[in-house]
């Protein structure tokens, strides 16, 4: 059949980074702090501009992101020939790497080309023939991940540089039941104005991951210093040496004592907690304790700060009629002992953030494993 398409075009450097579902506007804002250029919000995530060392410093820096995608190709297929002899001219050996298996996934969306599984043989072929070994569909996480979106017969090939999610930092080995990610925890304390000065209480913390987070973006430290990543198995994505543990501007800071809290009713929930900030090097500035909703304080000799929080809300955890009383209760006692600090609940349920009697603002939604959330925040008067 005639390849009477256009010829295949390398994108020049672009990076999409992948939100969590309603946190892109955090993500795009991190993005910019650290320096990315080109930073443009689209659904699902924001694109930056740069190549393989730009997806090395997001990985290992930015706190927002769920995954790096390095845009590597795009090119017209109107059928599955063309998409065949469009990959095989592409310079796969610049980008993979002949000791480590690739895993082709595809989608197709109103395309010509709509079938995703011959899509993907195809691609899978074309990568072989360079050398590059590919991996079935069951491979699982040994295998670097390359995605092809085939959308208006345009395809558009990603590689996976993370690897596991960025949520995993990798030093945290108890997680509490429905945890919080970290990559939300992130979003939601920028969410509150959170610049790293102030002080941070979680009520129901669980295993800890908001005072963690916080404290983490207080001392600069690096989010990637304590795991791996896909990129370092891509060809010249081995030779960055290893990740510093922190940002530069942060070498010389003093931790100060602990400024981020974290309460819970479940011992073992703190324990767990205080096991994953030892393991983190937060001992020093986070605190974690066994208490009841009602005995929550405001930290002697702080100014007011930020109190946010996931508790249950009956989606995964908790019946709905019982925690309305757990909610009042959280409510009465900001607005006794709490004033003028900032408040944030992350809840998919409206009753049960009324029930608290405060004066918050939904902002949302997210996506929490499936479930819409918003975080309902506003300041104790």
């Amino acid at each position: 059949m005639a390849d009477d398409a256009p010829g295949p075009v390398t994108v020049p450097g672009l990076l999409f980074l992948v939100a969590v579902p309603g946190l892109e506007a955090p993500l795009a804002a991190e993005a910019k702090a650290a320096g990315f250029a080109g930073v443009t919000v689209l659904p699902g995530g924001v694109e930056v501009t740069g190549g393989l060392p730009e997806a090395i410093r997001a990985n290992r820096t930015l706190r927002c992101a769920v995954r790096v995608l390095w845009r590597v190709a795009a090119f017209r297929a109107l059928h599955l020939a063309q998409l065949d002899k469009r990959a095989r001219k592409l310079p796969w050996t610049e980008w993979l790497s002949p000791d480590h298996p690739v895993r082709v996934e595809a989608v197709c969306r109103g395309s010509r080309i709509y079938h995703h599984k011959a899509a993907a043989q195809r691609l899978a072929g074309a990568i072989t023939a360079a050398g590059i070994p590919v991996s079935g569909p069951g491979s699982g996480d040994a295998a670097i991940p390359l995605k092809a979106r085939i959308e208006d017969d345009l395809c558009t090939i990603s590689i996976d540089t993370t690897g596991e999610p960025l949520h995993r930092r990798g030093h945290k080995s108890f997680v509490g039941k429905a945890p919080l990610r970290e990559t939300m925890a992130a979003g939601f304390l920028w969410q509150m104005g959170f610049d790293g000065s102030q002080a941070v209480v979680d009520p129901m913390c669980g295993s800890g991951t908001i005072p963690m987070e916080a404290a983490e973006i207080a001392m600069g430290l690096v989010p990637g210093r304590s795991r791996d990543f896909a990129f370092a198995h891509l060809a010249g994505g081995g030779s960055e040496g290893p990740c510093p543990s922190r940002s530069p501007a942060y070498l010389e800071k003093d931790e100060g004592g602990a400024r981020f809290f974290g309460f819970d009713r479940d011992d073992g929930a703190i324990r767990g907690a205080r096991g994953n900030a030892e393991r983190a090097g937060l001992s020093g500035i986070c605190s974690f304790a066994r208490q009841a909703v009602s005995d929550l304080a405001p930290p002697e000799g702080m100014a007011p700060g930020i109190v946010l929080t996931n508790p249950p809300y009956g989606a995964r955890i908790g019946e709905r009629k019982l925690l309305f009383a757990v909610y009042g209760a959280l409510g009465a006692t900001l607005r006794a002992r709490f004033s003028g600090w900032q408040v944030g609940i992350i809840t998919s349920d409206k009753g049960l953030a009324q029930a608290t009697g405060l004066a918050l603002e939904a902002v949302g939604p997210v996506d929490h494993s499936g479930t819409k959330v918003w975080l309902w925040r506003g300041r104790v008067a």
